[in-house]
């Protein structure tokens, strides 16, 4: 069963020609999900244009929530699951210094949904850009641990 974090939500579809998550042995790895719900973008723009901080950390919110989802094709209800890294974009004006923040939303909703399997390592970026304008991109590397 799924955690009620995750309830409604469905796999993310592939904007393009690639799969949304992809298995090597017992590691996964997701291809970067950005804030769409139902194939619509959430939160275009720039952090500190556009979008405030509080807008990118609910952006973080949707995005962790599909790479999570995107986990499920190979473990339904993510009981084996045990995050190593997760890597946040941030598409931010020049000066934005908050980039931990915004990643800061993501971990939150992966420690509520995997608890301690959820605490991992973890990168946060400045980026000029980023797909469909989107002001976050998340990407999970994660192990499943055997039966």
């Amino acid at each position: 069963m799924t955690h009620s974090e995750l309830a409604g939500l469905s796999v993310p579809t592939p904007q393009g020609h690639y799969r949304p998550v992809r298995r090597c042995g017992d590691i996964l790895a997701t291809a970067g999900m950005t804030p769409r719900v139902r194939g619509e973008m959430r939160y275009p723009g720039r952090v500190g244009a556009e979008l405030s901080l509080d807008d990118a950390r609910d952006a973080a919110r949707i995005a962790v929530r599909n790479a999570l989802m995107a986990l499920t094709v190979e473990d339904e209800g993510l009981q084996r699951v045990r995050l190593l890294r997760m890597t946040v974009y941030v598409s931010a004006v020049d000066g934005f210094a908050e980039h931990s923040a915004v990643a800061d939303a993501a971990s939150d909703v992966v420690v509520r949904v995997l608890g301690e399997r959820g605490a991992c390592a973890r990168s946060a970026i400045g980026v000029a850009s980023l797909p469909g304008r989107a002001c976050v991109e998340i990407e999970l590397t994660a192990l499943v641990e055997p039966r």
